[in-house]
């Protein structure tokens, strides 16, 4: 069955000079969860008395397919990877298949030391750099362009310093990018020049630094927030916590992801300076000036749809009732029925509630709409539970197009308002009526100008260009 949601991309973390970094990284793997669940894994340095015999930091890996808290059950840290030092990776897949040699974190040996690298985003001129390192003798084990920079940092073949290799081969990819790195005694952290994807820095009592994705990981570790890398910058933490940045790939207008706050972040997360769930909310009024309509109750589409759905029903003065009810508890391996049985699979994650939708007009709250047919069969069961009226809402503007910068979303072909009208997906969902926020609306919520972030799923108009049949146009970049 297909997901009438985009998916998410995936979550990285970095501990440095903590006794118990790999323990750290799982935690923050655990809190970066819902930012995929196909596979995860944590690579440690050794510390230097567990160095190897060719004097070189020694790394240890363990990784899987499957959820964090699988991958990891009745897990040994400190016998297994051990280390005060260590990189984690959660992975839905935007390229490659879902296969073990695609995990992240990827690891080898290359002419400036050992490498691993954790990689959050999408290169939209992976395929020909691949074709071209082909070519030229290099071996792949995977399909995913996160090893890609790998072979470029390898080919950079410098001994010293390891930066230099790690920076050059950066300045040769284009796309999205927010990544930690360990390079033979040094931890990296970077971010793309236009900022597409987050990615935050913060301290542990004691003064271990840390990187994550989000800042809930934090939460969960105990670390203290400091900033968020600032779009082209590069981190390097060092022996006795030295912290150095560098703004190697030049400035360029940025352009973060909107959809990190439509969707993709969690709700108690800091993102982009924003707090999502303030957003989120404010996405929601946003959406009640634009689209008001008389009702009864407000009903959020669990659960992306939830605060959006409090900030429609605050603005309103509506009540919001929870008329969808969601099972949390549906595993990723659950096998369906029939098709005989209809609607099966949008009714294991969600069950109308009748007590709060009989003889209701209901204003139904979701975040997006992507191929539409989640979003009909909600409809239809908010009816068959006994809504009188159901008029749907959503707090995002139409997508109209698909993401290449680290989210993996249907083709053009296969997003419901690339081919129809509004009020066409509103017969298709059987809705009374349907109505989207305004690009201008989400824009008023994010408190930023247009133009500020990355909307191509929405405006069309993509930053870096596309990548398609492999090939990408030169970046359209604005210096400042």
């Amino acid at each position: 069955m297909h997901s009438d949601k985009f998916r998410e991309e995936c979550g990285i973390v970095g501990v440095w000079d903590h006794p118990e970094a790999s323990n750290l990284a799982y935690l923050g793997l655990y809190a970066l969860q819902h930012r995929g669940q196909e596979g995860a894994g944590v690579v440690s340095l050794a510390d230097d008395l567990e160095a190897s015999s060719d004097g070189q930091p020694s790394y240890h890996v363990h990784k899987g397919l499957g959820l964090v808290a699988d991958i990891f059950k009745s897990f040994d840290f400190a016998k297994n990877l051990p280390g005060r030092c260590a990189i984690g990776h959660v992975r839905y897949s935007t390229t490659g298949e879902n296969r073990i040699a695609n995990v992240q974190p990827m690891y080898a040996e290359v002419a400036g030391g050992r490498l691993a690298i954790a990689h959050n985003g999408n290169l939209v001129n992976a395929s020909p750099l691949r074709r071209k390192l082909i070519k030229s003798g290099a071996i792949f084990s995977s399909t995913s362009d996160t090893e890609v920079i790998v072979h470029l940092v390898a080919k950079a073949g410098k001994s010293t310093p390891a930066v230099e290799n790690l920076i050059s081969a950066l300045k040769q990819v284009r796309g999205a990018y927010s990544l930690v790195a360990m390079y033979r005694n040094s931890l990296y952290a970077v971010r793309d020049p236009n900022g597409f994807r987050p990615l935050c820095m913060g301290r542990m009592p004691g003064g271990a630094v840390v990187f994550a994705s989000e800042t809930c990981a934090f939460d969960l570790l105990g670390a203290q927030f400091e900033r968020e890398l600032d779009p082209g910058e590069l981190v390097e933490v060092s022996a006795s916590n030295n912290v150095q940045s560098f703004f190697p790939f030049g400035r360029s207008t940025p352009t973060p992801c909107i959809f990190e706050y439509v969707y993709f972040a969690r709700p108690d997360s800091t993102v982009f300076g924003r707090n999502v769930y303030a957003v989120r909310k404010e996405m929601g009024a946003e959406l009640a000036r634009e689209c008001k309509v008389k009702a009864d109750v407000v009903v959020p589409v669990p659960d992306s749809g939830v605060t959006a759905a409090i900030g429609y029903a605050q603005e309103t003065g509506l009540p919001l009732e929870m008329g969808l009810i969601r099972n949390h508890y549906v595993g990723r391996t659950f096998i369906e029925p029939q098709q005989s049985i209809r609607d099966f699979g949008v009714k294991i994650k969600l069950n109308a509630n009748p007590h709060a939708l009989q003889g209701k007009v209901v204003v139904a709250i979701d975040d997006s709409i992507v191929r539409g047919t989640t979003s009909r069969k909600l409809v239809k069961m908010l009816r068959g539970a006994g809504a009188k009226e159901v008029h749907f809402r959503v707090s995002a503007p139409p997508t109209t197009g698909p993401c290449y910068y680290g989210i993996d979303t249907p083709e053009k072909h296969q997003l419901i308002a690339a081919k129809m009208s509004v009020d066409e997906i509103r017969e298709f969902l059987a809705a009374d009526s349907l109505q989207y926020l305004s690009i201008e609306g989400l824009y008023r919520a994010v408190d930023s100008k247009r133009g500020s972030f990355c909307d191509a799923c929405f405006s069309g108009k993509y930053p870096l260009g596309t990548a398609k049949n492999g090939e990408a146009p030169e970046p359209q970049l604005k210096l400042v």
